[in-house]
C-alpha cells in the first residue's frame, strides 16, 4: 500500500454526523476516525458511569455508528475512535449491538482501555494543593494517562473493523492507522514525527481548512 485515505468523521464530541455520513459513502476511505474527547468530556463521562456503570461512553456513539456502519462496512473502511471515553468496553458492546440490528454480521469490534487510572494516584501529591489525590476523597471525579498507539495498532493486527478507546493523544488515533498499513518501526522517528504531524492537523477536522461552521456569510476572515 502507497496511499492510505483516512477521514476525520468528528471535531469534537458534539460535531455533526452528516459529513461522516459523506466520507464514509462517497470518501472512498481506509480509516474513518472518530475524535471526540477532551478533559472536560471525560469528567462528565466519569460522571455519568458512576451514575450507570452501563454509561459512561460518548452519547452520540450509537447515532454516528447507526449512520456510518453500513457504508463503511460496504467499502471496507475501518473505524478508530476514542468514543469509548469512560467505558470503551460498554461502547463495544453497544457497537455490536448496532451492528446486530443493521444485520451486519461478522464485525470485529475491540475495546483498548488503560487510560482510566482513578485508582492508582491516591498517594500522588497534587502541585495545586500540596495533599495527596486520596485526600480529594468523592471529588476526584476523573484521572486519566493519555495512551499511546500500542494497542490500537495491537487491535488493528488482531483484524479489528471498529476500534474504541478512551483517552488517547489525539494523534494516535490517526498514526496508528499508519503505524498498522505501512509497518513502521517504533524507531523510525521520521516517519512517526510525520505521522503525529498529520494527527494533529486531521484531529479536529473541519478546522484545519477554517471551516468551523456552514453558515459562510457569518464566517468570519482572518
Amino acid at each position: 500500500m502507497s496511499v492510505l485515505r483516512i477521514g476525520a468523521g468528528a471535531g469534537f464530541q458534539g460535531d455533526r454526523i452528516a459529513p461522516a455520513i459523506a466520507l464514509a459513502e462517497r470518501g472512498q476511505l481506509d480509516y474513518l476516525v472518530f475524535e471526540c474527547l477532551g478533559e472536560r468530556t471525560i469528567a462528565l463521562a466519569q460522571q455519568a458511569r458512576s451514575l450507570d456503570p452501563s454509561q459512561g461512553y460518548d452519547p452520540l456513539l450509537e447515532r454516528r455508528m447507526q449512520a456510518v456502519l453500513p457504508a463503511c462496512v460496504r467499502g471496507g473502511t475501518r473505524i478508530v475512535t476514542n468514543m469509548g471515553a469512560a467505558n470503551p468496553r460498554a461502547a463495544a458492546e453497544k457497537t455490536r449491538a448496532v451492528a446486530r440490528e443493521l444485520g451486519l454480521t461478522g464485525l470485529k469490534v475491540a475495546a483498548v482501555t488503560g487510560d482510566d487510572v482513578v485508582d492508582r494516584i491516591g498517594d500522588f501529591v497534587l502541585d495545586e494543593t500540596g495533599t495527596t489525590a486520596s485526600a480529594l476523597g468523592d471529588r476526584l471525579v476523573s484521572a486519566n494517562a493519555y495512551i499511546g498507539i500500542d494497542g490500537l495498532v495491537a487491535a488493528l493486527n488482531a483484524g479489528a473493523d471498529v476500534v474504541i478507546c478512551g483517552r488517547a493523544s489525539d494523534p494516535s488515533l490517526f498514526l496508528a492507522p499508519l503505524v498498522h498499513e505501512f509497518g513502521w518501526a517504533r524507531d523510525d522517528w521520521t516517519r512517526l514525527g510525520r505521522g503525529i504531524l498529520v494527527g494533529h492537523l486531521l484531529e479536529c477536522a473541519a478546522q484545519i481548512h477554517r471551516r468551523l461552521f456552514c453558515r459562510p456569510r457569518c464566517e468570519r476572515r482572518a
